[in-house]
């Protein structure tokens, strides 16, 4: 019976250190986590100015100019909705209007989403299949429907 008990023990012992090494490790993770929208999901419930996130999809025709205080501001759309954005760094040799990005960063209080990064596609088969399916449903994608690949 001792030796059972002792088994019983070391396996409840196990148990509790692999709890806490999960818990410990989401816990690390939750401050990593960056989570991505739509412009058209931004517009529906909007994440506050405290969340980090990524939003992805074309650069509006006609928006994209020089900030006051440095820096360019441009708009994001997917077709249904808008997102402006104000970028502070030099931005990617493939970024142009009408041209596929994701930007990451947090909203302003005035408004804007501040990017910290702006990543350029050089065409749309990269694109994330959320902003894909909205760019469909809009009818502004122009790359292959998932049925032709």
């Amino acid at each position: 019976m001792r030796h059972r008990n002792r088994r019983l023990a070391t396996i409840a012992l196990a148990g509790l250190v692999l709890i806490a090494a999960v818990g410990l490790g989401l816990t690390a993770m939750r401050g990593a986590i960056v989570y991505f929208y739509s412009p058209s999901e931004v517009m529906a419930e909007h994440p506050g100015t405290q969340e980090r996130l990524r939003v992805g999809g074309l650069v509006l025709e006609g928006s994209v100019a020089d900030h006051d205080e440095g820096g360019v501001t441009f708009t994001i759309t997917d077709g249904r909705a808008e997102v402006d954005v104000r970028y502070g760094g030099i931005l990617p040799d493939l970024f142009r209007e009408g041209q596929g990005v994701i930007v990451q960063g947090r909203f302003d209080e005035a408004g804007p989403l501040v990017a910290e990064t702006v990543l350029a596609k050089h065409d749309e088969t990269y694109m994330p299949p959320e902003v894909a399916e909205a760019l469909r449903e809009s009818g502004v994608w122009q790359g292959e429907t998932p049925d032709s690949e």
